[in-house]
């Protein structure tokens, strides 16, 4: 059958309660209610599987854990399994003596006196009667006049008064009462007052703090829009008599979906007290939803009285015992709540954050109140104990900055607007091409394969291994200004797995690396947009850049105007190191399959290999990373070797030749540090070396001072000397990984002759599981052709006598 295109032929509406000057519009509630749980009760009933006895255990103890007070526990009554659990938890000892039990009963006698035995010895019990009251429970029901149905909860309101005197006299049982005028929202307002006003005076105790009378004012079909319920509820609030002896409680039902706001607006007409079940069970649409209420309350500054800290146990178990799923959607608890799948709203709460941190900061500055103000997120996530994980989710309506917080959380990164575009671009085609919601791990994966950002499982075919920036004045000579300094890039990539040195120079250590790259291997790109910021606050801090490449056009227009570009991301504990890991994983997007120059290391060596390739050599045979300073120099030797040759050096010859030079050797051979002792000198500050060596395969033995233990041993050689030698340049890297890692040391020294009749310097290289021992190693290779020149020197000076 359609819907009516007439409704008011078939449905009466409600009718409105002529309430003259209502306060409760005006109110503020700034304290929680009364909290009562009726989840094992009225919560159970409703169910197509009734909880278990142990079910009903485990949910007490989770309301007895989130802060409850008041909690309905049965209908003993109705059954032998909720009779049993009542006794259970008495005669177990499960109830706090801070904790009131409720029961339900009907207004009838045997089911009354069932009701108290259940209770009999607990410490603390509510007995809750009630009976129908409205209109059409009393003509259509039962076949009651409003006498009968007074007549009804007045006796039965004695039995209960007799019945708990008496049980009280027997096991201390303190008792409170709680009567409830079924269908309160449908009672006439002024019989709904008389019944009660019937009721208390039957029960002829009403009093103050734990004697008060309860009256529980149920709307148990929801009639009416909420602001009809507050009425009905300050009526009764305003009119009943010795207001200051009555706890008003409400039971509001969600057949409308407007329970939350019956039960807030009713507070604000006057109620004391609200029952209800977590996350809203209850018959046809639910009861009120406590856990909603209470962290509504929350979110005003208002403290519940209950605690909600860990919001996901408490569904597991409502879940579980219920067999009822929370919907996605259900406030504060449901899966969705707080995650944004639209672009617009990824965005604002985006900037939400970064916005309030920034405020945060001033404010803990300043001594104030850290205020939680997010866009779309009216609770923060923590306090409930869940996490930022699931605030932003992404599908193909998404936007950018969505997935920058992604990025941002989970990676640390704080991307720039043009490269959050960029990647958007990125996780849009994956979006679109997978038809489904895109992962935090899809994303950051993503990420990491776009940008080869990572680890190894993430790098592309250019990786940076080691790396020296060094300075030098540009060229021009002096001038009154302040002379800009060059930097120069040396370091060692690999490029598609083999290790390759290469040497630039730049105004900065991005566009030195940039001017290797087109040197040796024909990459010839530009910066358009560089930025940086840290990662985290103290000492393990880091450095994060982004660096985005364009291809290097006639002049600096040219090169901002293109429309092809790559971004690179780096993190390195040095601010210069991020900035050339980034250069590289750009560069790594921009050469896409396109092949490399390579280095062919086997055809040998002539005078038109660079100096680099040379390096390259050397790097890939013995591992080491030779200073610039020492490349140049060996460059010149092995100039001079493949000229003496016929203008060819073999790569093994290369290698042996570098050794030779270098009195380079890993076993130990004719440079070795057999024995050592540094000491420091207090009154000096220096230190004091001794100890045993191989020099040239013969043993000596050193001693010296300096300020070191290099410069200690340049002392001690030179006591053996006619001329002089110094430290002009030291070097050093780790060779190997782990347990089996060395150190490699480089040595320049340079040697005065007697009187500064001779002038030279030379290099000394040397490996040891120390790393002051393979620096002492390469002070005395260097020394080795020392001893030679003082030789050939004498020689001469015979020879002319």
């Amino acid at each position: 059958m359609p819907m009516l295109a007439d409704p008011s032929v078939k449905y009466k509406p409600y009718t409105p309660l002529d309430l003259k000057d209502r306060q409760w519009p005006s109110k503020v509630n700034r304290k929680p209610p009364i909290w009562l749980s009726t989840d094992l009760r009225d919560g159970n009933q409703s169910l197509a599987n009734p909880m278990t006895v142990a079910q009903k255990h485990i949910f007490f103890d989770t309301l007895l854990k989130c802060g409850f007070k008041e909690i309905e526990i049965a209908y003993p009554a109705a059954s032998e399994t909720d009779f049993n659990f009542v006794r259970g938890l008495i005669e177990q000892g499960k109830i706090p003596d801070d904790v009131w039990i409720q029961v339900l009963t009907p207004a009838r006698e045997d089911l009354i006196k069932r009701t108290v035995e259940a209770v009999a010895g607990a410490k603390k019990a509510i007995i809750h009667m009630y009976n129908a009251t409205c209109h059409t429970f009393r003509e259509v029901v039962f076949h009651n006049s409003k006498e009968d149905t007074v007549r009804l909860a007045v006796k039965h309101t004695e039995i209960i008064r007799k019945l708990t005197e008496e049980c009280t006299a027997k096991y201390g049982t303190q008792f409170r009462y709680e009567y409830s005028p079924e269908t309160f929202s449908q009672t006439e307002p002024e019989f709904a007052l008389e019944v009660c006003e019937a009721v208390k005076k039957a029960w002829g105790k009403a009093g103050l703090g734990d004697d008060r009378i309860i009256f529980n004012l149920p709307a148990t079909v929801e009639i009416g829009p909420p602001n009809h319920y507050a009425d009905l509820v300050e009526h009764f609030c305003r009119n009943i008599s010795e207001r200051e002896k009555i706890i008003i409680s409400l039971h509001p039902h969600n057949d409308r979906g407007t329970s939350i706001a019956a039960a807030e607006l009713a507070i604000l007409a006057g109620a004391d007290r609200v029952e209800g079940c977590l996350f809203g069970n209850g018959e046809r649409t639910g009861n009120v939803d406590l856990v909603n209420l209470a962290l509504n309350l929350y979110t005003q500054g208002v403290h519940p009285g209950v605690d909600f800290s860990d919001i996901q146990a408490v569904i597991d178990v409502v879940t579980a015992c219920n067999d009822l799923p929370v919907h996605p959607r259900h406030p504060y608890a449901g899966e969705l709540v707080f995650t944004a799948f639209s672009g617009s709203h990824q965005d604002a709460i985006k900037k939400g954050f970064e916005a309030q941190r920034i405020r945060h900061q001033q404010d803990e500055r300043e001594g104030r109140n850290k205020y939680w103000d997010i866009p779309y997120l009216p609770i923060d996530p923590a306090d409930l104990g869940c996490n930022y994980e699931a605030v932003i989710r992404v599908n193909a309506q998404s936007g950018k900055g969505g997935i920058a917080y992604l990025v941002q959380q989970h990676l640390g990164l704080d991307l720039p607007r043009k490269m959050q575009i960029s990647f958007y671009q990125v996780v849009q085609d994956i979006a679109d091409r997978e038809a489904r919601e895109m992962t935090v791990e899809d994303i950051t994966t993503a990420f990491r394969k776009t940008y080869h950002f990572g680890g190894s499982a993430y790098e592309g075919r250019l990786v940076l291994k080691s790396y020296r920036i060094s300075s030098e004045p540009s060229p021009g000579g002096l001038t009154d200004e302040a002379v800009d300094e060059r930097r120069q890039f040396d370091g060692t990539i690999s490029v598609d797995g083999v290790l390759r040195v290469i040497r630039g120079d730049g105004n900065g250590p991005l566009s030195a690396l940039l001017d290797a790259l087109r040197t040796h291997l024909d990459i010839d790109l530009s910066v358009r947009e560089y930025s940086e910021h840290t990662i985290g606050t103290d000492q393990n801090a880091k450095a994060a850049s982004y660096v985005e490449l364009v291809p290097r056009g006639t002049d600096v227009k040219d090169t901002r105007r293109s429309a092809e570009s790559w971004w690179g991301v780096g993190v390195d504990a040095d601010i210069a190191g991020s900035g050339l890991r980034a250069v590289l994983s750009a560069a790594n997007s921009a050469i896409g399959d396109r092949k490399l120059p390579e280095l062919k290391l086997s055809v040998g060596f002539n005078a038109t290999t660079g100096q680099a390739d040379v390096a390259t050599a050397i790097l890939n045979s013995l591992q080491l990373e030779l200073p610039r300073r020492l490349q140049a120099s060996f460059f010149e030797v092995v100039q001079r070797a493949a000229r003496d040759q016929g203008g060819e050096i073999s790569y093994d010859d290369l290698v042996r030749l570098f050794r030779e030079t270098y009195g380079y050797y890993e076993e130990e051979g004719r440079f070795a540090v057999k024995s050592f002792k540094l000491e420091h000198l207090p009154d000096s500050g220096r230190s004091k070396l001794s100890g045993n060596f191989i020099i040239n395969g013969k043993p000596v033995a050193l001693e010296g001072e300096g300020s070191g233990p290099l410069s200690a041993a340049v002392e001690a050689v030179n006591r053996g000397l006619d001329g002089k030698v110094s430290i002009r340049e030291y070097a050093e890297h780790s060779i190997g990984e782990g347990s089996d890692v060395k150190a490699a040391s480089y040595v320049e020294i340079a040697y005065e002759g007697p009187n500064g009749s001779r002038k030279w310097a030379g290099w000394g290289v040397a490996i040891d599981q120390d790393i002051t021992a393979s620096g002492l190693k390469a002070v005395l290779a260097a020394t080795r052709a020392v001893e030679n020149s003082d030789k050939a020197a004498n020689a001469v000076a015979n020879g002319h006598n």
